[in-house]
């Protein structure tokens, strides 16, 4: 038995979608992180529900044993194990969640069960061990969350109270990102790609429009729909030497579009609520273009930034188990009869 880690030492498991991680937390730092991403789904341009769950089923069993090793823990070491059991795809959180209910039995330690937006808004709270110490946002804070399935602003407040602020209407970005760049030859997943041309483009380009919605909610519909009516303006040829000559112009027009549509109500909320601690989480958190967008609001409006670090922007089970250490502090357990909820809401 592993005597030098502080208690309690979390096994986190994540398997919401299409990544199976695996993670261990002692006494609130991260020892191990293992993700699998899976590559199945890159020639289908999204993830398949069936061939995810499969995938989960064949790594979810050498993904825990690589985060125990990794960690330095054995399975009796665990004092809790944590795992995602919503929002998601149904058949992957049922992986995830029945070998996390089985392992819980089997040791005969507490289930927590970890909503995967608490686990993308706590994300900012991940230190890791023998790391550069992470400063850490004071309660309450806003969160911005933006990822693939899910676009929210929230208001974070001590012992687990959020409040919903703003949330997309109808596409999330990630996902405006992913079908973007599908219609640009870009391939799956299409974030990063765009990211990465726009880098080298012009952001004034084409006046893409910005949907602006009262309050603080978001809409990428009209975004996507644009682009798409954008180059069907062209003949095939014509498009296609367009594309080969403007390509990293039309990212960039198109990521700052996006970029400005997540910044203006995160700025209209820091001045409802004067609220000086803000976090921007979840896979488009590491879209260099949001960053630098993020940080330059800091300093106009004069609050304190914070966003994880790139490796735990995307799924993975470091934030899952993260929050299941404050969780635990809290006296919040699971019953081993928790059942998958693939729609849940943040509560």
């Amino acid at each position: 038995m592993n005597a030098s880690l502080p208690a309690p030492i979390l096994l986190g498991i994540e398997s919401s979608c299409d990544d199976t991680a695996a993670a261990v937390v002692a006494g609130g730092v991260l020892r191990s992180n293992v993700v699998s991403s899976q590559r199945v789904h890159a020639g289908f341009g999204g993830v398949v529900p069936e061939l995810a769950s499969r995938a989960h089923q064949r790594l979810i069993v050498p993904v825990v044993t690589a985060a125990l090793d990794e960690a330095g823990v054995e399975r009796a070491d665990l004092d809790a194990v944590a795992v995602t059991y919503g929002p998601g795809l149904a058949g992957s959180l049922l992986v995830g969640l029945s070998f996390a209910k089985a392992f819980a039995l089997a040791l005969d330690r507490p289930l927590v069960g970890v909503n995967h937006l608490e686990g993308h808004i706590y994300s900012v709270f991940i230190e890791a061990a023998g790391g550069t110490p992470v400063a850490k946002p004071s309660f309450p804070y806003l969160c911005l969350v933006v990822s693939g399935g899910h676009t929210e602003l929230i208001l974070v407040e001590a012992g687990f109270r959020h409040t919903l602020l703003g949330r997309t209407r109808d596409d999330a970005a990630g996902e405006a990102f992913d079908k973007v760049a599908k219609l640009l030859g870009l391939g799956y997943p299409g974030g990063p790609a765009i990211d990465r041309l726009a880098a080298t483009g012009d952001p004034s380009f084409h006046p893409f429009p910005r949907t602006r919605l009262d309050g603080f909610d978001f809409s990428f519909s009209g975004i996507k729909t644009a682009v798409l009516y954008y180059l069907n303006r062209f003949p095939e040829t014509e498009r296609a030497r367009l594309l080969e000559k403007h390509l990293p112009d039309l990212c960039a027009a198109f990521q700052q579009a996006v970029v400005d549509m997540l910044i203006d109500p995160l700025r209209r909320a820091v001045q409802a609520t004067g609220v000086r601690h803000v976090a921007v989480v979840g896979g488009v958190s590491a879209n260099t273009g949001l960053r630098a967008a993020a940080g330059a609001l800091s300093r106009e409006a004069g609050f304190t930034l914070y966003t994880p670090d790139p490796a735990y922007c995307m799924d993975n089970a470091a934030m899952i188990a993260v929050t299941a250490h404050f969780k635990l502090a809290a006296g919040h357990t699971s019953p081993l009869t928790l059942t998958a909820e693939p729609a849940l809401a943040l509560r």
